[in-house]
């Protein structure tokens, strides 16, 4: 085995933190990868990696020994991808917001696989931040504000948002005029993620945003079952306008207080601070800017 496929072990050894799942990312045999990382150990003299039965850590040598190898490995890839006849290729990792995906993401694929049909994508579902590198996942795409961390984030959409409410509850409650008139009103409760708490309705009123916490009969932390509360009338939601267009053009859905919207939600992509974006990411970001940039459109 060559040094740079050694450097490749160790590096995905360090960021998943196990032998296990980084064979499994690479297609080898478990004994292959650990093979590999003994004989990078000797010919080195140091040891890299601290080893428990669940847990695999680097040691002081091993981190550095790892920023090193990323930053080669970085630079080869990048080199070889500056060519004009190089072809994005390889094992591309994403985490997307399940509502994007399927809406945005999914009936996309195809063109891009048309355009690049040596990449292979493996996508998961999530609305958390991950740690990318300690999970394998090359990006990310995420909606809200960025919550900080060692990402580097591209935003490639600003998604419209909208007040709703089923034409039942709106007979049971009335239509609000505006955001004093919502003294007697429910919500239909969404539960933040990372914190566990309900997020207020928000409006834009006179150019400055005000909240309003209304009491709610039920709450939900998933986009889905947030629509199907709002329909059943059990009270109003805020959400991005693509997701309850179905919904609003059948009439299951009304726009209410349309004259103070909430603020519109930035939609981005993130990848690790540390890395140098690859030739496979570095077209999956501009093509899904891309496929954003169109659907506004």
């Amino acid at each position: 085995m060559d040094r740079l496929d050694a450097m490749r072990i160790f590096s995905r050894v360090v960021e998943r933190k196990s032998f296990t799942a980084a064979s499994e990312d690479l297609g080898l045999p478990r004994s292959t990868v650990t093979d590999a990382v003994k004989q990078l150990e000797a010919r080195l003299g140091v040891r890299l990696l601290q080893r428990t039965t669940r847990h695999v850590s680097s040691t002081l040598d091993g981190e550095a020994y790892y920023q090193r190898c990323i930053s080669i490995l970085d630079d080869i890839e990048d080199a070889e991808g500056a060519f004009a006849g190089a072809v994005p290729k390889g094992l591309l990792r994403v985490d997307v917001h399940g509502t994007l995906a399927r809406h945005f993401v999914m009936p996309n694929l195809p063109s891009f696989f048309k355009s690049y049909p040596d990449i292979e994508l493996y996508m998961t579902e999530g609305d958390r931040f991950v740690d990318l590198v300690r999970e394998g996942i090359d990006c990310v795409l995420r909606v809200g504000e960025p919550q900080g961390g060692d990402m580097i984030g591209r935003r490639v959409a600003v998604l419209e948002e909208v007040t709703c409410a089923s034409p039942d509850y709106l007979k049971r409650y009335g239509t609000p005029q505006s955001a004093d008139a919502l003294d007697g009103h429910v919500m239909v409760g969404f539960r933040s993620s990372a914190t566990g708490t309900l997020i207020p309705l928000e409006f834009s009123v006179n150019g400055k945003v005000i909240y309003r916490q209304l009491p709610t009969i039920v709450s939900v932390n998933a986009a889905e079952s947030f629509i199907a509360a709002a329909r059943q009338g059990l009270g109003l939601i805020q959400i991005p306008r693509y997701h309850a267009q179905m919904e609003l053009d059948a009439g299951l859905l009304v726009h209410v207080l349309p004259n103070i919207p909430p603020t519109p939600t930035p939609v981005s992509l993130y990848y690790p601070r540390n890395r140098q974006l690859s030739p496979r990411v570095r077209v999956f970001i501009d093509w899904l800017a891309g496929v954003f940039r169109e659907a506004r459109h």
